[in-house]
């Protein structure tokens, strides 16, 4: 059933000259029974910046609330999905999730939480709500993420069969933005343009980013070139390293690429680990494209009620 939002002009500050004092909760929004506080804004704005290393000042504060509370309302929708499920976290993913965030400095991040009267327990609950939304998604459509076996067999032939002795392996992190119309598309563009001549990709990503892969700052990690789509590859192969590829228009995304690094692997890996992988890309292709279309399902079933104008 779709619910018609109901809007309320009620303004959340947050303070740049007092950041650091206790803050009054208040409810700024509701989606479905589960509400969002204030203090959850001003703690993954706030946590935004320090994890980003960015200055901490109104401008850059002003700038992420808009996505703040976007991000906050798509965790709080993912939350009610999951409470009818039992899956788990092992505590080490989690670790390893936030030794990634801190450049492998926790225990600075904790601290530089608590300076700023934060709760690090509710950045642990968000990375937490994703790995568990990972297995979700995987769960639920596993038996339509398949690959057709005789089109990767095929794949497969073409990258052992090349004439060239090695492989190209690619290190990549992602940007990914709503496809809309042409105006805000371009003005969405130059303003995250802009985001990553100041403050660089990986803080861009996470700021501003609507994929899964924003809270680790858009890192995708190693893929061989073979297994990304022809679209893809063909502006991934033109990328020199550290290189930020043009914008990638999808049906409903808007993807920006950066080639971290690059590899050539020997070709004689063996036929089943080269099938796995290539797997495993492909899947997570498939898997964004279910993960955002639940999200809209998800969106239109539960009521989302803003107290909260954003200017």
């Amino acid at each position: 059933m779709n619910r018609i939002p109901i809007i309320f002009t009620i303004f959340v500050l947050i303070s740049f000259t007092n950041l650091k004092s206790k803050t009054e909760n208040f409810i700024v929004a509701k989606v479905g029974q589960k509400i969002i506080t204030n203090f959850e804004i001003k703690n993954k704005i706030i946590g935004t910046l320090i994890i980003s290393g960015e200055e901490i000042n109104q401008s850059n504060i002003d700038s992420l609330k808009k996505k703040t509370l976007e991000s906050l309302i798509i965790i709080k929708l993912k939350e009610i999905e999951l409470e009818s499920f039992n899956f788990k976290v092992d505590n080490q993913r989690v670790k390893n999730f936030l030794d990634r965030l801190s450049r492998n400095n926790t225990e600075k991040l904790k601290k530089n939480f608590n300076d700023y009267n934060l709760s690090f327990n509710i950045l642990e609950k968000e990375i937490e709500t994703e790995l568990k939304w990972r297995q979700f998604i995987y769960q639920k459509y596993s038996n339509k993420n398949t690959i057709n076996e005789k089109s990767l067999n095929k794949e497969i032939d073409k990258i052992l069969n090349s004439s060239s002795k090695n492989s190209k392996e690619v290190n990549l992190s992602e940007i990914v933005i709503f496809n809309s119309n042409e105006k805000s598309n371009n003005e969405n563009l130059s303003k995250i343009l802009q985001e990553i001549d100041i403050n660089g990709f990986e803080n861009t990503a996470l700021k501003f980013s609507i994929s899964d892969s924003s809270i680790d700052k858009g890192y995708l990690g190693w893929i061989n070139i073979s297994s990304l789509s022809n679209n893809v590859r063909g502006v991934v192969e033109k990328l020199q390293v550290n290189q930020i590829s043009a914008p990638i228009i999808e049906a409903n995304n808007i993807l920006i690429l950066k080639l971290n690094d690059l590899r050539e692997i020997k070709n004689n890996f063996d036929r089943e680990k080269l099938k796995q992988n290539l797997i495993q890309q492909k899947q997570n292709e498939i898997f964004r494209l279910y993960s955002n279309s639940y999200l809209s399902k998800l969106r239109k079933n539960n009521l989302i009620q803003y107290k909260w104008k954003i200017k």
